[in-house]
């Protein structure tokens, strides 16, 4: 799969550089460095620095039009101690590459690309093909590999199609890869109501349980999974939102093969000096033998605060709640912005055992408390 990926990459390069012959190439990056201060006992710090450079170019073609990206992850840090030494991480892969059709009421893009949907901000159901972190004031995520087509009606309804192919990691919220070189398919409907939007989503794929068994126990057969999925947005006094998602694998292998996930939020900005917003969420989580069955559940809880203080400072704050185990996991972050650079400031107190589902980290260094500090330079 590497190698077909080198390959796609290599020729989306010659394609931009045919392309600049016509049309100006605007290349742009950004750096980010940054350390982390855990004191709870054992004491650890993790300093590091990434780059993302990358390079975009549109091409106007009368209705039509042609856009791509070409980025990269440049990634390295060091972490202190990791059993009693010095420990060190980095990434060089690809992070965008792909090229964009598009005209007044539809566009196919093809390529490495994020794809992400839905309302929910924190604890997200629809986290299928992303990984965005809700503390990450960046918003950096893996892509995937594939093909997406929208169309928009012209009373702002609109029909998604995707197929992706050779993403063998797990993404999202997934615990068990793809197949290896297979193909996944799904699409969305998002259909314009009164006082907002309603949408439904499906997506297809075979899992491979073999990556997660041991030799004796591998069968070699794929785990067919269908995701079924209803959301919508409303806006009304205060913005709500609701998300259902619904995952069955109907394997007769894994004990507790339906996997059901419900959200459910509100969000309000209070008129107090430069604008109070505050957001809530639920997400209840269950696993069962049949649909929407709990023989096994999960909820969170979570509330987000924001205030700007002026166009330079802000202050956010996330807390985070466990209702099973009773534990709170809490973020207050300070930014500082200005025209090419922003400054991050990041409080954290959680449980010693960090259980947030979905967050990405490269490294587990926000059980406990401690403080984070980040520069992004932005070109």
């Amino acid at each position: 799969m590497k190698n077909t990926q080198h390959i796609f990459i290599l020729l989306l390069i010659a394609a931009i550089t045919q392309t600049a012959r016509a049309q100006e190439v605007y290349p742009e990056g950004q750096a980010i460095g940054w350390t982390t201060l855990n004191p709870t006992d054992p004491f650890q710090v993790q300093s590091g620095l990434r780059y993302l450079p990358g390079i975009k170019f549109a091409i106007p073609a009368g209705n039509l039009s042609i856009e791509g990206e070409l980025s990269a992850d440049t990634w390295f840090s060091g972490t202190y101690p990791v059993n009693d030494s010095l420990s060190f991480d980095h990434t060089l892969a690809p992070y965008r590459a792909w090229v964009k059709l598009s005209g007044n009421q539809f566009e196919l893009r093809a390529g490495l690309q994020k794809i992400n949907f839905g309302s929910a901000r924190m604890i997200r159901p629809l986290m299928w093909f992303d990984r965005m972190d809700p503390k990450d004031p960046l918003q950096l995520t893996s892509g995937v590999y594939g093909l997406l087509g929208r169309y928009y009606f012209l009373n702002n309804a609109n029909i998604w199609a995707w197929a992706l192919y050779g993403n063998n990691e797990t993404k999202g919220l997934e615990i068990v890869p793809s197949v290896k070189n297979s193909f996944e398919y799904g699409g969305r409907v998002q259909l314009p109501v009164p006082i907002g939007e309603i949408a439904f989503t499906y997506h297809h794929r075979n899992s491979d349980p073999d990556a997660m068994l041991p030799p004796a126990t591998q069968t070699d057969e794929p785990l067919p999974e269908n995701r079924f999925a209803f959301d919508t947005r409303l806006n009304m006094v205060v913005g709500a939102w609701f998300e259902g998602a619904l995952i069955r694998k109907n394997d007769g292998i894994l004990p507790l093969d339906n996997t059901t996930l419900l959200n459910a939020g509100l969000d309000y900005t209070f008129n107090l000096g430069n604008g109070l917003n505050i957001s809530g969420e639920g997400l209840y989580y269950m696993q069962g033998t049949e649909a929407f069955q709990a023989d096994q559940d999960v909820l969170f809880g979570g509330v987000s605060v924001n205030y700007p203080l002026n166009i330079i400072h802000d202050l956010s704050l996330m807390v985070f709640m466990d209702a099973m185990n009773n534990e709170f996991y809490r973020f207050l972050n300070w930014s500082m912005t200005f025209d090419k650079w922003t400054f991050y400031t990041l409080g954290f107190w959680n449980p010693e055992t960090y259980l947030l589902p979905g967050f990405e980290q490269k490294a587990n260094m926000f059980s406990g408390a401690g403080v984070q500090f980040m520069a992004v330079f932005n070109h």
